[in-house]
Parts: structure tokens; C-alpha cells; sequence
């Protein structure tokens, strides 16, 4: 299957999940992030507010302000096809914006260069055990991450795992990806 195939094809998947289910499995995905290293050693995370039905990264926002951490999230300029992050101090720091994301409002938030980044979450819809993911079409993150030095990581449910995932040269594989079920180092 092609990547917008195997995206529609997992969005109609995605959207069968009950909400207990998938609260209790974010939970348990939550729960083994803050139990990496590379949670514990980041001073600085970066998150994409999550929106049902992706794993739920609100309570990881909240876990990390409870941290004392600086939680950044991402700006998407659609003109530049770039990706800038701001850091939020509460969720009013948010605002909805194209195609539904929660955004940091400019004038409230600072920027935060990539370099001062330590871990970002990678969003996706679907995995490979390699760390290759399949996106939301917009390549964001790949530009983003062609030159990042930091950690990275996947949450996902495990059915978002596949065998086979097209990828393509350029596109950049997660560190390690953590689902309700297991920890996969790539």
C-alpha cells in the first residue's frame, strides 16, 4: 500500500477506539516515557498537542510542567513548509489553528532554537520496529529532524505498528518508540 492508502486505511482504525481503551493506553504509554532516561536527562521537551484520537500528550505536558521541564510545542509555517517551537506555560498559551492543531499563540510564547531542544515526541500514524514513520503528509517533522541532534521517540498504540512501511530517502527514523505493550529501541 502507498502512504496515503496505509493513512487513510489507519485514521479509519483509529477512529473505532473507545475511549476507555484508549485512555488506559496512553496512560500506560505515558507512564513508560517518564521512565526513560532520556525523559528523566531532558531539560527541554518538545510535543505536539494531541488531539483524539493520538496518543494523549496533555498529560505529558502537565507531567513535564510538574517537572519543572520546558515543554515547547510546535508552530507549522504552511508558507515555508517549516516548523518553529514555542514554549507554553498553560494551556491558554494555545490556540486552535489550520486543520484542527492546537498551536502556540506567537504573542504569548517564546521561541526555542533546535539546538536547546533535548527529546522530541514524533508524531505519526503509522511505525516500523526500524523507527520509519508515516506522517500526516506535510513532512514537517522529516525537516525538522534532518539536522536535530537530540533524542527522539514515537508514542503509539501498538496496532499502529506494520511490517512493511514504505519510506523514502530522506526520511528520518525515531531513536525508540514506546507503545502500551513495549519499548523499542530502533
Amino acid at each position: 500500500m502507498d502512504k496515503k492508502s496505509l493513512r487513510k486505511m489507519m485514521g479509519e482504525k483509529l477512529q473505532t477506539l473507545d475511549r476507555f481503551r484508549y485512555e488506559q493506553m496512553s496512560y500506560e504509554i505515558g507512564k513508560s516515557l517518564v521512565d526513560t532516561e532520556e525523559w528523566k536527562e531532558a531539560k527541554t521537551v518538545a510535543l505536539t498537542v494531541s488531539r483524539f484520537p493520538e496518543v494523549d500528550t496533555w498529560q505529558l505536558i502537565r507531567k513535564g510542567w510538574d517537572q519543572s521541564k520546558r515543554v515547547v510545542v510546535p508552530k507549522c509555517h504552511a508558507e515555508t513548509k517549516q516548523m518553529t517551537f514555542r514554549q507554553i506555560h498553560s494551556f491558554t498559551n494555545l490556540e486552535h489553528s489550520f486543520f484542527g492543531l492546537f498551536e502556540p499563540k506567537e504573542h504569548e510564547t517564546d521561541a526555542v532554537s533546535k539546538e536547546e531542544i533535548d527529546l522530541v515526541i514524533v508524531p505519526g500514524l503509522l511505525y516500523n520496529r526500524a523507527g520509519y514513520r508515516v506522517g500526516f503528509g506535510g513532512g514537517y517533522y522529516d525537516r525538522f529532524l534532518k539536522d536535530y541532534r537530540g533524542y527522539t521517540i514515537s508514542l503509539a498504540f501498538s496496532f499502529q505498528l506494520i511490517d512493511h512501511l514504505p519510506h523514502e530517502e530522506y526520511d528520518i527514523p525515531v531513536g525508540k518508540m514506546i507503545t502500551e505493550k513495549e519499548i523499542i529501541r530502533t
